[in-house]
């Protein structure tokens, strides 16, 4: 800043101003000095008037007092360009700094919307970290790089997805590893393979570590073990497996599964949140201020009257024989599944092919919400393929290309329902509906903003089908299970 402005000749910023501060402050002066006042000369016939400074400033002055004024309104038209952290966001990055410097990982356990992504890139400032990789969702990698862009930082950023990690320079050394969604790591009793590789990436970096998420043990406090398992200094560290670990912090019972008896570790004790707690920062939505009133409304629409057969007769015979396809549904687990996908209007059969049997759920989005820019979630992939058959050109799977035309989005629930925000969607409409209570809560939350007072969110069911008892369980956040489905039988 200094060369900056010895080189055109400006101001020195008085302490404690920002750049719109010091704009203003120099406008200010300006208004001052170049004040002109009205002066008579001559007599008679030949009286003027003429215009002078009122003030008696030097040249090289006024010119300084010019020159300021640009530059620090040029300044502040930079500053708007860029992000600004919200009050609590600066506080939680100087809380976190200190945690990560003392133990070497953090958790930001920060309610989705309340920018705990950016405030892991701020972090990332105040460590002196040189190379960060961040770890996240394929469809949330662009939100995160024009977070960066805007934020401009020193350090160099390096953002994939968990699926690329094999991708990955090895010979980049890592001082900070971000990983986005951490309870995507949290599978038990064995570690999932996305938790294992970013074990080996820690073992093998050493770096500084901060796990996110705005609902770390959706299920189970149990899932907390191996989203922390290869960070050297976690808690549970002295546990060299999951199975030990369950020794003192799982109340491990058993089930029958199909006449097999098992272990069920899913009883996690709040011990285990207890023990994370110096390493944690939880931060909600309410106290980030939001004050948003989020609205349900079901609409159910009656599908075609052969979709109604195919489900009543695949209930009955547990198949159904077409002349090149079959639908099978010879175990619970695949009658509940093409069930829930008849009730959509679409189903996979035996062969592994898909086909699009009724789209009266997209025509009913379509017409029901035209003129609008909405959010559509839905279940199975050929779900997309009825939805793209009915709004053409007007929908769109990209998240960018959403946020800059008015084409209508739709997003798969499970890779849609995290990392990424649909602020500028109008309404979210669902076209069915996720077994996972984890993925209602979190999906039905992308349009949250700080500054958005209303959400409304729609689900479309089809009349008499699976969806509503599905909605039932998963709004009590329970998971819709085969022992729910069972009882509709």
């Amino acid at each position: 800043m200094q060369s900056d402005i010895e080189k055109i000749d400006v101001f020195e910023r008085n302490s404690g101003f920002n750049n719109y501060e010091m704009w203003k402050q120099c406008e200010l002066l300006r208004s001052v000095v170049f004040q002109m006042v009205e002066t008579k000369v001559g007599r008679g016939k030949s009286v003027r008037v003429i215009k002078s400074f009122k003030h008696s400033t030097p040249s090289e002055i006024r010119q300084r007092i010019v020159n300021s004024c640009e530059y620090y309104k040029k300044l502040y038209e930079e500053d708007m360009n860029t992000i600004q952290f919200r009050d609590y966001q600066t506080r939680i990055i100087h809380e976190g700094t200190k945690i990560i410097k003392e133990h070497g990982f953090l958790y930001l356990a920060m309610e989705v919307r309340t920018g705990k992504t950016l405030t892991s890139l701020g972090i990332a400032s105040r460590i002196d970290a040189y190379n960060v990789l961040f770890l996240t969702k394929k469809k949330a990698i662009s939100s995160i790089q024009n977070d960066f862009d805007l934020l401009k930082p020193s350090y160099s950023l390096c953002v994939t997805n968990y699926e690329s990690i094999h991708k990955i320079d090895p010979d980049m050394h890592w001082d900070l590893i971000i990983c986005d969604e951490a309870h995507g790591m949290g599978a038990f009793p064995k570690p999932s393979n996305r938790a294992k590789q970013v074990m080996e990436l820690i073992s093998y970096h050493k770096p500084y570590v901060i796990l996110l998420s705005g609902t770390p043990t959706p299920e189970s406090y149990s899932q907390m073990y191996h989203q922390v398992y290869g960070i050297p200094k976690n808690p549970f560290k002295e546990f060299k497996t999951f199975y030990k670990f369950c020794s003192k912090f799982v109340k491990v019972k058993t089930k029958i599964i199909n006449g097999l008896s098992m272990n069920d570790y899913s009883d996690g004790l709040e011990t285990i949140i207890d023990e994370m707690k110096p390493f944690t920062i939880n931060y909600t939505q309410k106290e980030a201020g939001f004050i948003a009133d989020t609205t349900e409304e079901v609409f159910e629409v009656e599908l075609k009257e052969s979709t109604y057969k195919l489900i009543n007769k695949l209930k009955r015979d547990l198949i159904v024989e077409g002349k090149e396809e079959v639908i099978l549904g010879d175990t619970p687990v695949k009658l509940m599944s093409k069930v829930h996908q008849l009730c959509s209007g679409t189903v996979k059969f035996e062969s592994g092919k898909s086909m699009v049997l009724d789209t009266t759920k997209a025509e009913f989005i379509k017409e029901q919400w035209q003129g609008c820019q909405i959010g559509i979630f839905y279940k199975f992939k050929e779900e997309l393929v009825a939805l793209q058959q009915i709004f053409g050109d007007d929908l769109t799977t990209d998240l960018d290309e959403f946020n800059a035309t008015y084409k209508n989005i739709a997003l798969q629930i499970v890779s849609g329902r995290e990392g990424i925000s649909l602020k500028k969607a109008e309404y979210l409409v669902y076209y069915n509906i996720d077994f996972s209570a984890t993925s209602y809560w979190q999906s039905k939350d992308r349009m949250t903003t700080k500054d958005r007072p209303n959400n409304e969110i729609f689900w479309i069911f089809s009349k008499g089908g699976i969806e509503q008892e599905i909605y039932k369980a998963v709004t009590k956040k329970k998971d819709f299970t085969l022992s729910h489905f069972k009882k509709l039988l």
